[in-house]
């Protein structure tokens, strides 16, 4: 009898051995790297790299194999929407928000309310926690009550790109750094007749960068990307309410001022359309052009393209428009992971979720894709981070470099963002910056609500705004490079808007929000 206790006792020793070390492989599906399609937005200033080390660690990390589809950022949107309408979407898509024509796809069923399976997603969940910022993550999810996204997720936005300019010029002028875009005007004037074949303002990949941190200086924010995604409106921080943005005389007098700045010479009309980044640089090197909007980062290797002697840049604070000096609107939330319906049918979803969750949300992949990886882009002693020589004294500062040699900082898949940790990228300067920006009076607004749509407002919403923006973008290039007169053919511009729905569409997302 003793015999068989010791025998039975044995059995179930090892029964339970057995399901210890079963339970780790079932929720990494064993050995077998689990394989799946991503789509990763690329940008000319930031062109994606199969082998960095951010990209290969994670696959090693976390066992994983990603087949990356790498899309151009201009043409991000149309492909992401292609794909979610046609069923032929990837497994995870990155670097997207639920708003626009994504809030109506959610709504009609192509992507999954990842709201619905928070159990699989506690990295994400304990980063929220951490950072204090249940109640903004809310503010995400539709009518429905439910949220649709992973967006990447921030401890206090930051101000990490805005005007970027010659200080060395300030010094030669003897002149006080800008304050006021008419003291912007002003200095590219006095360059402009010092240099007649220069642009003083250029654009980094056309409008887009530039709309969207200068609108906020005259109390809108439209066009591509424009705060709330919706293109055409605009928020009334006052009234808490939406106003049709692209017809109002905030954008009227917007567009009149960089009009002038472009019939006179001043603004660069070979950005109207996006650029690569290479030539941007080439201008604001050799001084055809002196300001742009830009990101702090990109300071470090415009430096070291120019021959200029005494060539210095810096960033400055949110200019003063009419609205106030206001920069481009954020929250502490931002574009995340978007899971297609198509994926939630896959037999591994649940484990998709679950190392996507891990890979960019918990502690050790949040820290990979921000700081690369210790012992090879940095050393740890105590709390404090120090990068390797090679970052360190790289020309392009240690920012751009980690960005460029490894994959890091890179905001498609950096989705944790915690401030401290940021500022040891940056020099001195930078932190000042911020620190004078934050004592602005609200110099970052908030963006504007998500609207609540359910599938058929959503459907309505993005059937007007496909015509309506196709019009818009039009007759915005043309009053700024002035084949259309702001003066007489303003009234026919919103003539055509009206007749398109632009007032049905504003009804739709003032009695949604």
């Amino acid at each position: 009898m003793k015999m068989q206790r010791v025998f039975l006792v044995l059995c179930c020793l090892a029964v339970l051995g057995s399901c210890s070390r079963q339970k780790p492989e079932a929720a990494s599906g064993g050995n077998q790297p689990l394989e799946f399609s991503m789509y990763y937005v690329d940008n000319a200033t930031l062109p994606f790299r199969n082998d960095w080390l951010t990209v290969r660690t994670a696959q090693e990390l976390f066992n994983v194999k990603i087949n990356w589809e790498i899309i151009p950022v201009a043409d991000y949107p149309t492909k992401v929407s292609v794909a979610l309408n046609s069923g032929n979407a990837p497994d995870v898509i990155l670097h997207q928000s639920i708003t626009g024509e994504n809030a109506s796809l959610a709504a009609n069923g192509t992507i999954v309310p990842i709201s619905d399976y928070a159990s699989w997603t506690p990295n994400f969940n304990a980063r929220v926690a951490e950072f204090g910022i249940q109640a903004d993550v809310d503010l995400l999810k539709l009518k429905d009550g439910k949220r649709y996204s992973l967006p990447s997720l921030y401890d206090k936005p930051f101000y990490d790109g805005g005007l970027i300019l010659r200080e060395d010029l300030l010094t030669r002028y003897n002149v006080p750094a800008p304050r006021t875009y008419d003291d912007l005007y002003t200095l590219a004037k006095a360059y402009k007749a010092e240099n007649p074949a220069s642009y003083p303002v250029t654009m980094l990949v056309g409008p887009r960068v530039h709309y969207r941190m200068t609108q906020p200086a005259w109390g809108i924010s439209v066009h591509m990307n424009g705060a709330g995604g919706s293109r055409l409106l605009s928020w009334d921080y006052a009234k808490n309410e939406y106003f049709a943005g692209v017809v109002s005389s905030q954008y009227r007098e917007y567009m009149r001022f960089w009009h002038k700045m472009y019939a006179e010479g001043l603004l660069d009309p070979e950005t109207v359309e996006p650029i690569p980044g290479d030539v941007w640089t080439r201008k604001m090197a050799t001084g055809a052009s002196i300001a742009t909007y830009a990101y702090y980062d990109q300071i470090g290797g415009v430096a070291a393209a120019s021959t200029i002697p005494g060539f210095k840049l810096n960033m400055y604070p949110p200019l003063a428009g009419p609205a106030g000096a206001h920069h481009q609107q954020k929250n502490k939330t931002g574009d995340g992971i978007l899971f297609p319906a198509k994926t939630a049918r896959s037999p591994n979803f649940e484990r998709i979720v679950r190392v996507v969750d891990e890979m960019f949300f918990s502690t050790r992949g949040a820290e990979l894709w921000c700081l690369g990886v210790e012992g090879t882009t940095f050393t740890r002693q105590g709390n404090n981070i120090k990068f390797i020589d090679s970052v360190v004294n790289s020309p392009d500062g240690i920012y751009k470099a980690m960005q460029l040699q490894f994959g890091a900082g890179s905001d498609t898949t950096q989705l944790v963002w915690v401030n401290a940790r940021e500022m040891i990228k940056y020099d001195e300067n930078y932190a000042a910056i911020n620190a004078r920006v934050a004592a602005m009076d609200n110099a970052i607004q908030l963006i504007p609500p998500t609207p609540k749509f359910d599938d058929l407002t959503a459907e309505k919403a993005t059937s007007l705004m496909g015509p309506l923006y196709d019009t818009f973008i039009v007759w915005d290039d043309a009053f700024l490079t002035g084949k259309k007169s702001l003066d007489t053919d303003w009234a026919a511009y919103v003539a055509e808007m009206r007749q398109k729905g632009l007032d049905e569409y504003l009804a739709l997302y003032n009695s949604n929000r």
